[in-house]
């Protein structure tokens, strides 16, 4: 959601994952409608993925994990990519499929991916660590360290901030999970010690109201050594 979050339907433990994957495809649909067109009032946005098009194209698949409606997925995948989509989400899955027909798309948790080691030449996970608690960052940041080839590279999103907030309802649905803000430094932390090397961290301030959740974000690079 942009009313707490952007695009990601992360993975995160136990109950809860049964929750956060019952609340998103319950939402599936209206969320699909609400941000399919996103990126075209985000330039930095555009920038920064178009950045990591450039770095991965023609080094293998890049995945976009936690990747809601497909819509990170479709603007990759026309800056020449080899694209494919993951998420939490059954129903998320049938939206990004229908809306694009020429992008594989597949279920899956990101604690426990079903790729094989090295298989990525890159991931973009926009906001897809949204609905992860603390303690489930570690695994999650070990998974995409193991599936990415060596000197894939990873590019990260996620609210600035400590909160946690909990939104009864979304979309016109009730909703049953916590959406999760992180400190630049916290997240930092946990990707070096999954393996990565972080190359850049960059902040910036809320587009406006009408565009997007008023929150500060963050983008890391980050790269999983030859």
């Amino acid at each position: 959601m942009r009313g707490t979050h952007n695009i990601g339907e992360a993975s995160v433990t136990g109950n809860t994952t049964e929750s956060v994957r019952e609340s998103y495809d319950r939402i599936a649909s209206e969320y699909a409608n609400h941000f399919a067109n996103e990126l075209d009032s985000k330039p930095l946005d555009r920038e920064l993925l178009g950045r990591l098009a450039a770095d991965v194209r023609g080094k293998g698949f890049l995945c976009d994990m936690g990747c809601g409606p497909g819509h990170i997925a479709r603007f990759l995948g026309q800056l020449g990519t080899k694209m494919f989509g993951l998420d939490l989400s059954p129903r998320m899955i049938e939206q990004a499929r229908r809306i694009n027909p020429d992008i594989p798309f597949q279920v899956g948790d990101m604690t426990s991916l079903e790729l094989g080691d090295g298989t990525l030449a890159g991931i973009a996970a926009f906001y897809s660590i949204v609905n992860t608690p603390r303690e489930s960052l570690l695994p999650v940041f070990k998974e995409m360290f193991r599936v990415l080839q060596p000197a894939g590279l990873l590019l990260l999103s996620f609210h600035i901030g400590e909160e946690v907030v909990h939104p009864d309802e979304l979309l016109g649905h009730s909703i049953s999970m916590d959406f999760f803000f992180f400190q630049p430094h916290l997240i930092k932390g946990f990707l070096e010690t999954a393996g990565f090397v972080i190359e850049e961290i960059i902040e910036r301030e809320p587009y406006a109201p009408g565009i997007e959740y008023q929150s500060r974000r963050a983008y890391i690079f980050a790269r999983k050594p030859n």
